[in-house]
């Protein structure tokens, strides 16, 4: 019985002689009365100090959860910049196969790679308040040096509006490389690339770019790509119930408020002019916006290796205007209870397009790739229809939306990208019964909320049922 009373006790304490040699000497001089005594006042002053640890360790974690975001964009500025944040790759090593498996057939959607801002006006409006200010002696000299660098920045995105930049073609290839030297029994031999892109220059040249560089692995290819309106309806489709559904004056009235009480640029406003009175007549919110997506998206263009305009917003402005940012794409592209989640049921005919082409291709020996390349605005509702890490997941209180971990940069940068990998037995025909798959967001292996026994691997029976049951009726 003693020997057992102390294998406990050491598993507490953690001092196996110690407790022996104790329990031992009390037991001789009174008894097992006072041993027993002695044994449960031990036992209840360390559980109090266990309990006192676990509690210091279950804050520490949520403070730390709560200040991820924080720390994030404190270390990197760029993660500020939302959908405008550079594409890095893959961070983590992928799973072995499944013994007995092999990769056969690979299903994607991808955005197009780094850009430069879509409208003139997002580099000429900053751009000419900024030099109507100069020209009246209103700007500081940061004011002046901020000027100096929007024009170099407008200046290089001149008839550019839009386009990809050399970033995002090297993006592409860099994704396609990747793809081809991870799952190279997918494309052996002659195997089929059918690619699709939205009508949109940047999403075609994506495209090109990735066709490329597999062909440039593999010159047996065969390749099929088109970009037509005639696969708009799910490549791209913006005119389906749900973008109305999203956008109600109740959406509207969250995201406004929610403006008002983080996002403010009055510093920024002191940082570039000289005179309160005169920077009073500009639209301090339009103007810090404008300036803020020009440094976000610095980072996509050759201009990343001489300049930055990160510096001109203090840790606050950057973080919370990030924030503002995250839950408006929250509301309109996620699970936002308030409107049911419409924003992620704009995504629909592009789910379903993926799980019938997958069924078609199940039938085939060898069915290749099936490639999609098209915007984030398509990329992050289909991420969070797909429940990917828990994206899907609603979160109630808008405030503790990153301290959630529902963080955009995590998902959707420039290139973003959904893989759906297949696994089939190497020995014999795959079939909706034994067929397995994987999940890939950005190229790491992520997570959904089914039942499997072979994670990261799902039975794509399991997966293809519980996706066509979140569309049901939709």
């Amino acid at each position: 019985m003693l020997s057992v009373v102390i294998s406990l006790m050491a598993d507490v304490i953690g001092d196996r002689g110690l407790w022996h040699e104790n329990i031992v000497k009390i037991h001789k001089s009174f008894g097992w009365a006072k041993a027993i005594v002695y044994i449960c006042n031990t036992i209840l002053l360390n559980m109090k100090r266990a309990f006192f640890c676990f509690l210091c360790l279950f804050a520490v974690s949520l403070i730390t959860d709560a200040q991820q975001a924080w720390y994030d964009i404190k270390n990197n500025p760029n993660l500020a910049g939302s959908n405008y944040v550079a594409y890095h790759g893959p961070h983590k090593r992928l799973a072995p196969a499944p013994k007995g498996y092999e990769p056969y057939y690979i299903s994607h959607y991808g955005r197009h790679g780094s850009r430069y801002l879509i409208n003139t006006s997002d580099y000429d409006k900053p751009f000419f308040v900024l030099s109507r200010a100069d020209s009246l002696g209103k700007l500081t000299l940061a004011g002046r040096e901020v000027l100096r660098k929007v024009g170099l920045i407008r200046e290089e995105a001149k008839l550019r509006g839009g386009e990809l930049t050399s970033l995002g073609v090297r993006q592409h290839h860099a994704i396609a490389r990747r793809m081809i030297l991870r799952f190279p029994t997918v494309f052996s031999g002659d195997a089929c690339v059918d690619a699709r892109s939205t009508t949109v220059i940047r999403c075609i040249l994506s495209m090109e770019s990735a066709l490329q560089e597999l062909v440039a692995h593999n010159p047996h290819l065969r390749v099929c790509h088109d970009a037509s309106r005639h696969d708009m309806y799910y490549m791209n489709d913006q005119n389906n119930k749900y973008c109305d559904l999203r956008d109600t004056p109740q959406t509207q009235a969250m995201l406004r408020a929610f403006q008002s009480k983080h996002v403010n640029y009055n510093h920024l406003m002191r940082y570039l002019f000289n005179d309160s009175a005169y920077a009073g007549h500009i639209d301090a919110a339009d103007m810090g916006t404008r300036l803020f997506n020009l440094a976000a998206n610095v980072q996509s263009t050759e201009l990343r290796h001489q300049i930055s305009l990160w510096d001109i917003f203090t840790d606050e402005e950057r973080y919370n205007t990030w924030r503002y940012n995250n839950v408006g794409w929250y509301i309109y592209s996620g699970p936002c209870k308030q409107v049911d989640g419409a924003g992620m049921y704009t995504q629909v005919n592009l789910l379903k397009n993926i799980i019938f082409t997958a069924d078609s291709c199940l039938l085939l020996p060898h069915p290749g790739v099936t490639l999609r390349y098209g915007h984030e605005v398509n990329v992050l509702p289909l991420v969070c229809l797909l429940n990917l890490n828990g994206y899907g997941e609603t979160v109630d209180d808008l405030e503790q939306l990153d301290m959630r971990g529902w963080n955009n940069y995590d998902i959707f940068p420039m290139a973003c990208n959904v893989q759906f990998i297949f696994y089939k037995p190497q020995k014999g025909m795959p079939t909706a019964a034994n067929a397995l798959v994987k999940v890939l967001l950005n190229e790491d292996e992520c997570t959904l909320p089914i039942p499997t026994d072979c994670a990261p691997y799902y039975h794509w029976q399991d997966v293809r049922a519980y996706f066509l049951n979140r569309i049901s009726g939709k």
